[in-house]
Order: structure tokens, then C-alpha cells, then sequence
């Protein structure tokens, strides 16, 4: 996994920046009820979407474990964002209307763990949206998306299937869908091999020793290794907590 901490100052940039975040804050906006009043964003990064999560009477928090990343967004949103690990949230159970989860989910081998602590913080009727089939997202049918469907992880941790089970178990049910597109986030295969070599694909490809060093190269191989091939579409799920009188019915 990237070190979040070295990545802070340059991850906006090398992340689709601006456009991408507002696609991204439009499709989680549209899947929270207008009644909600309170949005808490996990893995919140530098706040480039989660400053864009707003709208009248909507107040919007945000959390998440890199110190560097947790001072960026704090400057975009201000004092509703913390320092905190997703796996115990520092929220009261029962106090929140909604919560999102951007590009989060995929990367966590606990995201069990973090979608009980979801349902955990939300009131009955309020809403966990959250990418699901993340790095699915990606697969354009390009060049490149033959040459890493080898090596994919399988299950991948935010797979919806499984998610929507793991959310089953806490009460919460699907409520809607969503996609947007991943502006700027078309991968060029040379930035793809620098990246597949350094190790930030740890969470989706599963490359044995050698692997990295060989699927980088061929990679560069690649025709036109600098031109980017189309922008990713992601999907958002929302679910919704259920009543105790409805759970138990």
C-alpha cells in the first residue's frame, strides 16, 4: 500500500485532481436523503472530495489516518476533520445521517471491520455510500487491462457481492446505485509500470517475486507507452441502516 504520509503533497495531482473529485462528490451527494444533515467522509485523503460533499444544511466531517493527509483536507474543510482509524471511528454510535466511502473499501483487508463501524455511527434511515468494484472500475478493455487481468486479486476487497453481504449483517440494505467517470485517471502504460514497480498496486494485482519487475517491462513494451487509455467509470452503492423494529421483523 502507498505510504499516504509521503504521498499527501503530490496525490491530488496524480489522481484525476479537480474534475475527478467533483464527478465523485456529485454521485455521493445525489445518493444522500435531503433530510440528511450530517455527513461523516472516511478516508477522507486531502478533502478534495470531501469538500465538495455540500450542500444547504448539510454539515460534512471527515477522518482518516494519515497525519499529512488529515492536515490537507483540514485546510479545504476545516475543524470537522480528524485523525482517526476507520476501524474504530470517534463518533458516538446512533449520530450521524450518512456516511461515504470513496476509493476506500478496496484497499482494506478489514473492510468487515469498517462497514460494522459504519453501521455502527449511523441513525436508523441514514446511508453508507461506498465504491464498490473499484479497481474493476478501470478495466476499459485496453491493452493494459490484458496484460494486468493475470494478476488481479480475486476476491477484491470491496467487491459488491461481498459487501452488500458483510452490510446485510449490520442492518444496513441496498438502497440505490450511481457511476461517474474517473476524470483524468486513464492510465498511460508507462505510468503504469512505474507504479506496478514501486508497489502501489499492492492492494489489486497479486504479483509473486519477479512478477513486478517483468509485468512493468512489458508494460513499456506496450504501443504508445505514454498515451493515456480511456478514463475508468466507477460504481457507488448506497445502503440504508433499517429500524431495530425492521431488523427484528
Amino acid at each position: 500500500m502507498l505510504d499516504y504520509e509521503k504521498q499527501a503533497g503530490i496525490y491530488d495531482a496524480t489522481r484525476g485532481g479537480v474534475p475527478r473529485a467533483e464527478a465523485a462528490a456529485a454521485a455521493v451527494l445525489g445518493l444522500i436523503p435531503e433530510k440528511a444533515r450530517t455527513v461523516l467522509d472516511i478516508g477522507c485523503g486531502t478533502g478534495l472530495v470531501t469538500a465538495r460533499c455540500t450542500r444547504p444544511g448539510l454539515r460534512v466531517l471527515g477522518v482518516d489516518a494519515a497525519l499529512a493527509m488529515a492536515r490537507l483536507a483540514a485546510g479545504r474543510v476545516g475543524p470537522g476533520i480528524v485523525l482517526g482509524d476507520a476501524r474504530r471511528l470517534p463518533f458516538a454510535t446512533a449520530s450521524l445521517d450518512a456516511v461515504s466511502a470513496v476509493w476506500v473499501l478496496h484497499l482494506l483487508p478489514a473492510a468487515p471491520a469498517v462497514i460494522a463501524e459504519c453501521a455502527r455511527v449511523l441513525r436508523p434511515g441514514g446511508v453508507l455510500v461506498t465504491t464498490v468494484d473499484k479497481d474493476a472500475g478501470h478495466d476499459v478493455g485496453s491493452d493494459v487491462d490484458a496484460l494486468l487481468a493475470p494478476y488481479r486479486t480475486k476476491p477484491a476487497h470491496d467487491a459488491e457481492e461481498q459487501v452488500v453481504r458483510q452490510a446485510a449483517a449490520h442492518g444496513l440494505r441496498p438502497a440505490g446505485t450511481a457511476r461517474f467517470t474517473g476524470h483524468g485517471q486513464g492510465r498511460t502504460p508507462r505510468d503504469l509500470a512505474s507504479r506496478v514497480a514501486s508497489g502501489d498496486f499492492a492492494s489489486a494485482l497479486a504479483l509473486g517475486e519477479g512478477d513486478a519487475a517483468a509485468l512493468a517491462g512489458r508494460l513499456v513494451a506496450l504501443p504508445e507507452p505514454d498515451t493515456a487509455r480511456p478514463d475508468p467509470v466507477y460504481r457507488l452503492l448506497s445502503l440504508v441502516k433499517d429500524s431495530p423494529a425492521a431488523t427484528a421483523r
